[in-house]
Protein backbone atom coordinates (compact mmCIF):
# COMPACT_ATOMS: atom_id res chain seq x y z
CA UNK A 1 0.00 0.00 0.00
CA UNK A 2 1.07 3.54 -0.77
CA UNK A 3 -0.42 6.80 0.46
CA UNK A 4 -0.94 10.09 -1.36
CA UNK A 5 -2.88 13.23 -0.58
CA UNK A 6 -5.63 14.77 -2.64
CA UNK A 7 -3.22 17.65 -3.34
CA UNK A 8 -0.48 15.32 -4.61
CA UNK A 9 -2.96 14.03 -7.18
CA UNK A 10 -3.99 17.46 -8.39
CA UNK A 11 -6.69 18.15 -5.80
CA UNK A 12 -7.06 20.82 -3.18
CA UNK A 13 -6.68 19.29 0.27
CA UNK A 14 -4.46 17.16 2.46
CA UNK A 15 -6.86 14.25 2.90
CA UNK A 16 -4.89 11.02 2.49
CA UNK A 17 -5.75 7.94 0.48
CA UNK A 18 -4.02 4.56 0.54
CA UNK A 19 -4.12 1.94 -2.19
CA UNK A 20 -2.02 -0.82 -3.67
CA UNK A 21 -2.20 0.52 -7.24
CA UNK A 22 -2.23 3.89 -8.93
CA UNK A 23 -5.52 3.15 -10.68
CA UNK A 24 -7.16 2.37 -7.34
CA UNK A 25 -5.93 5.54 -5.65
CA UNK A 26 -6.84 7.66 -8.69
CA UNK A 27 -10.42 6.38 -8.52
CA UNK A 28 -10.61 7.11 -4.79
CA UNK A 29 -9.36 10.68 -5.18
CA UNK A 30 -11.57 11.27 -8.21
CA UNK A 31 -14.64 10.21 -6.23
CA UNK A 32 -13.57 12.43 -3.31
CA UNK A 33 -13.03 15.43 -5.61
CA UNK A 34 -16.39 14.97 -7.37
CA UNK A 35 -18.16 14.81 -4.00
CA UNK A 36 -16.43 18.00 -2.81
CA UNK A 37 -17.27 19.79 -6.08
CA UNK A 38 -20.93 18.73 -5.75
CA UNK A 39 -20.88 20.17 -2.22
CA UNK A 40 -19.67 23.48 -3.64
CA UNK A 41 -16.16 23.35 -2.16
CA UNK A 42 -14.48 26.30 -3.87
CA UNK A 43 -10.91 24.97 -3.49
CA UNK A 44 -11.80 21.66 -5.15
CA UNK A 45 -13.74 23.42 -7.92
CA UNK A 46 -10.69 25.60 -8.63
CA UNK A 47 -8.38 22.56 -8.60
CA UNK A 48 -10.66 20.73 -11.02
CA UNK A 49 -10.75 23.76 -13.33
CA UNK A 50 -6.94 23.94 -13.26
CA UNK A 51 -6.73 20.25 -14.16
CA UNK A 52 -9.11 20.76 -17.07
CA UNK A 53 -7.00 23.68 -18.35
CA UNK A 54 -3.89 21.48 -18.22
CA UNK A 55 -5.56 18.69 -20.18
CA UNK A 56 -6.02 20.48 -23.49
CA UNK A 57 -5.49 17.31 -25.53
CA UNK A 58 -5.41 13.55 -25.05
CA UNK A 59 -1.60 13.75 -25.13
CA UNK A 60 -1.60 16.36 -22.36
CA UNK A 61 -4.02 14.26 -20.30
CA UNK A 62 -1.85 11.17 -20.81
CA UNK A 63 1.27 13.11 -19.79
CA UNK A 64 -0.48 14.41 -16.65
CA UNK A 65 -1.63 10.90 -15.70
CA UNK A 66 1.82 9.44 -16.35
CA UNK A 67 3.38 12.11 -14.13
CA UNK A 68 1.00 11.24 -11.27
CA UNK A 69 1.48 7.49 -11.87
CA UNK A 70 5.28 7.93 -11.71
CA UNK A 71 4.93 9.90 -8.46
CA UNK A 72 2.82 7.08 -6.99
CA UNK A 73 5.27 4.41 -8.16
CA UNK A 74 8.21 6.30 -6.63
CA UNK A 75 6.63 6.32 -3.17
CA UNK A 76 7.78 3.84 -0.53
CA UNK A 77 5.37 1.20 0.66
CA UNK A 78 3.50 2.09 3.86
CA UNK A 79 4.80 0.39 6.96
CA UNK A 80 1.79 -1.20 8.63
Amino acid sequence: MKTMTCKQLGGACDQTFSASSFDEIAMMVSKHARERVQQGDVAHIEAMNEMRKAMTSSEAADAWMNDKRNAFNALPENNS
